[in-house]
């Protein structure tokens, strides 16, 4: 990750940092409670959270484990989500700590889980990041990512790119299911399981959660209402009076373990 791009990363996420905290698709959703099913958590499990936004998924597990270390670039969203997890009262094993996804401050095996929820698509080297999840967890360790599913659909997968990057500048690449299955695999991960759950987002909130301005808004909602029919199709477009209202993606879940000691 370059130095300028990881600043672009700190400064829209801390301005943005509130609307993470307080969104309904980040704090609860299928994806989420599909990664503690996967993981089945124990409590004996050291968990890292990368890139852990507001703090919903690390929140979410704590009860379930020892511990919890929530690591993200953005030092401004880590102090916001210790806030937020503060304020839910009663946990107190959940640590934070700044950490670049590709360039994990962590030894070698310090986890038993690992969690990666709705962030790779702004990773510039995922590959790299993959590596260093396999480095940081102990053999035998399970690891679940959740992020927005890259349709096979060359056309729906361009128009998809392009508004992401209308939306939000810190967008590099999402990935198809497919895609996903041969990184884990390369990475040197067991691939046990994938599965693909919709998520759907309130347009307004979604849009101004970026930082828009009314222009900007204004711009992305034209894109959408003047999309391919079967744009509107995929993704479930919904409209009134001109206005984008709703519109469904949905989120690719992949789970995977680091192969034992033979």
């Amino acid at each position: 990750m370059s130095r300028e791009f990881k600043n672009r990363v700190r400064e829209q996420f801390g301005r943005a940092a509130d609307g993470y905290i307080h969104d309904k698709g980040f704090a609860t959703g299928d994806d989420l409670e599909l990664m503690v099913q996967l993981l089945q958590p124990m409590p004996d499990d050291n968990m890292l959270d990368v890139a852990c936004g507001g703090g919903h998924t690390a929140l979410r597990f704590s009860p379930l484990v020892r511990s919890v270390v929530a690591s993200d670039l953005t030092m401004v969203m880590l102090k916001k989500a210790q806030e937020f997890i503060s304020e839910e009262g009663g946990v107190d094993n959940v640590t934070f700590r700044e950490a670049d996804a590709e360039d994990l401050p962590f030894p070698a095996g310090a986890f038993t889980l690992l969690t990666c929820r709705i962030a790779p698509h702004h990773f510039p080297d995922v590959k790299r990041a993959l590596s260093e999840f396999h480095r940081v967890l102990r053999r035998g360790g399970r690891i679940a990512i959740v992020d927005t599913m890259l349709p096979d659909d060359p056309d729906i997968a361009a128009w998809y790119q392009e508004m992401e990057m209308m939306r939000d500048p810190t967008h590099i690449q999402a990935y198809t299911e497919d895609a996903w299955k041969a990184m884990i695999q390369d990475a040197g991960f067991i691939l046990h399981e994938t599965a693909t759950v919709p998520k759907t987002h309130d347009f307004p909130t979604w849009a101004k959660r970026a930082g828009l301005n009314r222009k900007a808004i204004a711009d992305l909602n034209k894109f959408f209402v003047e999309a391919p029919d079967k744009v509107q199709d995929y993704y479930h477009i919904e409209t009134f009076a001109g206005e984008v209202e709703a519109y469904t993606d949905r989120k690719v879940i992949v789970y995977a373990s680091r192969p034992p000691k033979k």
